[in-house]
């Protein structure tokens, strides 16, 4: 089995898991524009969470409309999920503190 979790980037893992609570029976396609990301990078990254045990696919229902899949969260998913959160969480206020440093630094440059 390939190691699909050192290929998925942190926040995209994170986004896609974090859609996929709220939005289970979303369309790959609905899902690539949600990310701005390739409908073939979703199939490719859905098919990874599965692999890796983060998420399970299947049409659950009794629909006649069999193209409907429905994207649920194992509870190993829901775990990683909070796990992602809070490094996505600390990876965001840093990005923020930074931009807030270089806005700072670029509005004393621009008073001289």
């Amino acid at each position: 089995m390939i190691k699909y979790s050192k290929l998925l980037k942190p926040d995209l893992h994170f986004r896609l898991l974090n859609v996929l609570e709220n939005n289970p029976d979303i369309s790959q396609r609905e899902l690539a524009k949600k990310l701005h990301i390739s409908l073939g990078a979703v199939n490719y990254c859905l098919k990874a969470l599965v692999d890796i045990g983060h998420v399970k696919a299947g049409n659950f229902k009794k629909n006649p409309k069999k193209s409907i899949y429905l994207y649920l969260l194992t509870p190993k998913g829901i775990a990683e999920k909070s796990v992602l959160a809070a490094d996505f969480l600390k990876r965001k206020i840093n990005e923020y503190h930074l931009l807030e440093e270089e806005i700072k630094d670029l509005e004393s440059r621009s008073k001289i």
